[in-house]
């Protein structure tokens, strides 16, 4: 098994007043030729836009782009006519592909939205560009891993273009599980929420990232209460 660690102080920081982003992988003003991406996964970010601010209408291509409220409400516009306000529990997936404009706004004009902006390159370039949101039950990924993300329409989840699966947990103290990643040749990037855990024997704490490869299983066990988001993504 292979390893790369990125503690939560090593990540790229932003602070533009009404934006405050903190980057895993170069973004933006921060470039890090050691922190490009990890596989396909491209972007991870985790930011927090005041009220009644946010991103104006910009373009995108070839990208699989995946927000997940942590707190507050998102509301996104396309000039596809897509419209949509998602919050904690929700999960949203724009697939650009050949090319869409969108928005990303705090709907609330009083209260903060935090979210991660996730990109994943796609296994596909010029498809049709796509939208789409889909709620998850908070109680399902209560000791177990609840897939919200996967590369089938027919499967659970949100499905994007790339072998890729996302999950998320709530593990209470001491609970551990192993994850078996589901393709031969992906990773697993697995983002702290909250909370402290042991993954692959690795100690992270709220907001670390660890990613793994070259193993089909990796070991996870909260130390305290914890959240966790896990990525899988092909890292070829």
């Amino acid at each position: 098994m292979k390893t790369v660690l990125h503690p939560a102080d090593s990540r790229g920081h932003a602070n533009h007043g009404w934006l405050n982003s903190y980057h895993s992988f170069s973004f933006g003003g921060y470039h890090n030729p050691q922190r490009m991406n990890f596989g396909a996964l491209r972007v991870l970010n985790d930011d927090t836009v005041a009220g009644g601010m946010g991103f104006g209408t910009h373009p995108h291509d070839n990208m699989e782009i995946i927000s997940i409220p942590l707190g507050g409400t998102l509301e996104h516009r396309d000039n596809a006519g897509s419209h949509g306000i998602i919050r904690s529990g929700d999960v949203q997936m724009m697939s650009a592909g050949t090319g869409i404009a969108h928005s990303e706004k705090n709907h609330s004009h009083s209260e903060e939205v935090k979210f991660l902006q996730i990109w994943v390159i796609p296994n596909q370039r010029n498809v049709a560009p796509r939208y789409d949101q889909q709620s998850f039950r908070t109680e399902d990924r209560h000791n177990q891993f609840q897939q919200v993300v996967s590369p089938s329409p027919d499967d659970s989840g949100i499905w994007i273009q790339q072998d890729a699966w996302f999950h998320l947990a709530d593990f209470d103290a001491a609970y551990a599980a192993d994850y078996q990643l589901k393709k031969a040749g992906n990773g697993l990037y697995v983002f702290v929420l909250e909370g402290t855990v042991t993954v692959g024997g690795h100690p992270l704490q709220r907001r670390d990232g660890l990613g793994l490869w070259e193993t089909e299983s990796v070991s996870i066990r909260a130390d305290s209460a914890a959240q966790l988001l896990l990525l899988e993504v092909p890292m070829q």
